[in-house]
């Protein structure tokens, strides 16, 4: 985002992880509950690209399923591809989005300027 001078994106894509991440927010304790999983099929990954004190802040949540057809899911934290590919398409935005930090649930969230 840096370097190609990106606004703002959107992230959307799907394909093999080797290794993923998902993290559930627990809003008592203001933190990603993190579990991990391996050799699973993500079917589904979504998010966003915005900035945060002048650097990239990726959100991105996805679902992924096993062999069994089982899916799982959650906040992206982490994902590492194996076997075979991950396509990820990124839709340039024109305009710059920016996440602050919310004190009342402790997380980063998309700060919106007013209408019109």
């Amino acid at each position: 985002m840096v370097d190609e001078d990106i606004p703002s994106a959107m992230l959307s894509g799907f394909g093999f992880a080797a290794q993923i991440t998902f993290g559930f927010f627990d809003f008592e304790a203001r933190e990603y509950k993190p579990k991990s999983y391996e050799n699973l099929e993500v079917t589904n990954l979504t998010g966003s690209l915005a900035w945060k004190d002048g650097k990239p802040l990726p959100h991105v949540h996805a679902v992924a399923g096993n062999s069994s057809f089982a899916a799982v899911g959650g906040h992206l934290l982490a994902l590492e591809v194996g076997r075979g590919s991950m396509e990820i398409h990124v839709r340039t935005l024109s305009d710059r989005l920016e996440r602050a930090a919310d004190a009342s649930i402790g997380a980063n969230v998309l700060q919106l300027g007013p209408a019109g």
